[in-house]
């Protein structure tokens, strides 16, 4: 028996946009470029080096939540995507047709009698 081939993914498809690891590394890039420009301009202002990398971080946050809002949305988008690929690979990997349910665990038949699973009561 042979197992049926995957189908391409749709347009609109998680899968379609970019990638997580690239997202990240474009965030990333750009809160330090924010990071850096702040700390060049005090810099050139007469604020010493160290003190102006360290007001340029702080500085940095506020502003970039400003500046970035549709890269942070493409990245929630991208993790959103992930988790969705993540939960049906595993629903795959159970055998299971649905979406994945959260099931609690119950404890292992086969661990001894008498012994705890190492909690305090």
């Amino acid at each position: 028996m042979s197992t049926p081939a995957p189908t391409p993914p749709e347009a609109g498809a998680p899968g379609n946009g970019p990638g997580l690891a690239s997202t990240i590394a474009l965030y990333a890039v750009a809160r330090i470029a924010v990071v850096a420009v702040v700390a060049a301009l005090l810099s050139l202002a007469g604020v010493p080096f160290l003190l102006s990398l360290l007001i340029g971080l702080v500085v940095a946050l506020p502003l970039s939540m400003v500046l970035f809002r549709g890269l942070r949305a493409r990245l929630d988008a991208a993790v959103e995507a992930s988790r969705a690929r993540r939960a049906d690979v595993r629903a795959h990997l159970r055998g299971d047709d649905g979406p994945p349910r959260d099931v609690e665990r119950a404890p292992s038949d086969d661990a001894p009698q008498g012994e705890t699973d190492g909690r305090r009561d």
